[in-house]
Formats: C-alpha cells, structure tokens, sequence
C-alpha cells in the first residue's frame, strides 16, 4: 500500500510541476483544477500513510483521469 501511495504521490507531483510551468499549452482552468487534484491527491494521501484514511477518493480521481484520457484518444 505505501509503495501505490508514494508512486502515485510521484506521478501527481510530475503533474503539477507540467502544469505550473508556464510553458504549458492547456488551457489555464484546466491547468488549475489539475493542479488542485495534485494539492488535494499529496494531503489525502498523507492522510491514508499516517490516519488509514479511505483510498476510494484517490482511486475516483485516477480512474476519472483515466477515463477522460481514454475519451481524448478515442475522440481523436
């Protein structure tokens, strides 16, 4: 569990640090709600680390994220 915790810490980390780089070509409200999801992911997840916190919040976000990848290449 702590291994799926930090690896998922990492991953949301590298996407906050790709939307808070100037640079980046998305949209900025997308960018910032991202960037929340990134805020909100490191809490809770300390949260499950330290309290054995509820996992189900961390799962929705990645699954949601997974699925609006998945509808991004089948639209294109």
């Amino acid at each position: 569990l702590a291994q799926a915790v930090h690896n998922n810490r990492r991953l949301w980390a590298a996407l906050a640090a790709s939307v808070a780089d100037p640079s980046n070509a998305l949209p900025k409200p997308l960018r910032a709600q991202i960037f929340f999801l990134a805020e909100f992911t490191d809490k809770h997840s300390r949260k499950v680390l330290h309290e054995n916190a509820d996992l189900t919040a961390l799962i929705d976000i990645n699954t949601a994220i997974m699925r609006g990848l998945e509808d991004m290449r089948g639209a294109a």
